[in-house]
């Protein structure tokens, strides 16, 4: 037997092709296969030793069933021959077997023998789906429940937002409302008008929060911040934006050039 026949017997009983190359290296330097160089034909050619073919199957680990499957679609296709020189235990009498059996149990046989690959396929393949699609589901379970919890933080930041909004409004009509009773008694005290006297430069920090340390920039940076937020376009309050507009103006022109 050549080497392209040990490797087509091999291959025809189911062993991988990476494993076919290392036994036929094997048994080519063990002396019991030989290679024969030039275009050998795969296909025609036969070997005339029955119990070689299944000594190698043997080898290689392939199982019992399998290899008198094998050896007995090799005969019936002409692919080796046995002239009755040896007879080993194979599990059968070959000479009975070559003179009794006919070839289309050999084919159904081998019909079986196909069917059974392909279902043993066909479970991988479906195992592995399986696994995708659980492992798809357990990756959408994941997505919705971030998303859930996005837009659940989405909503707590914009009532924290708003309240805050609220929070500044209601300082600034309270601070307005403190000004004009302020003013109220000045007027009375000294008989002028004064509804919305000029408060010192530090004043102006500390109606912010801010340090009174804090630069001109930033001073105006919390008014503008603050006019955006009472703004009437932005549904503010217009006598708190009046009252903002007017410290932000006073504080702007007595530090024009700083």
């Amino acid at each position: 037997m050549n080497t392209d026949q040990a490797f087509d017997l091999l291959k025809d009983a189911g062993v991988t092709e990476s494993n076919s190359i290392q036994f036929v290296r094997r048994w080519m330097r063990e002396g019991r296969i030989k290679y024969e160089g030039g275009n050998v034909s795969r296909k025609t050619g036969s070997s005339d030793d029955t119990d070689l073919a299944f000594d190698l199957l043997q080898d290689a680990g392939v199982s019992e069933r399998i290899r008198i499957q094998t050896v007995r679609r090799w005969l019936s296709e002409g692919r080796i021959k046995y002239e009755g020189k040896s007879q080993k235990d194979a599990g059968f009498n070959i000479e009975d077997m070559v003179k009794k059996l006919p070839i289309n149990e050999v084919k159904v046989q081998n019909k079986d023998e196909i069917i059974y690959r392909l279902k043993l396929k066909n479970q991988v393949q479906d195992t592995h789906i399986e696994g995708m699609e659980e492992l798809h589901e357990t990756a959408k379970k994941t997505l919705i429940q971030q998303r859930e919890m996005y837009k659940k933080e989405v909503v707590i930041l914009r009532n924290e937002k708003s309240q805050l909004q609220n929070e500044v409004k209601d300082l600034l009509t309270e601070n307005i409302e403190l000004r004009n009773e302020l003013g109220k008694l000045k007027e009375n005290q000294t008989g002028h008008n004064h509804t919305f006297p000029i408060a010192q430069s530090d004043d102006y920090s500390k109606k912010l929060g801010l340090s009174k340390k804090a630069t001109v920039k930033e001073v105006l940076a919390g008014y503008k911040g603050l006019l955006k937020i009472t703004h009437p376009d932005h549904n503010g309050n217009s006598k708190v934006f009046h009252y903002i507009k007017t410290d932000y103006d006073n504080f702007r022109n007595g530090n024009k050039g700083t």
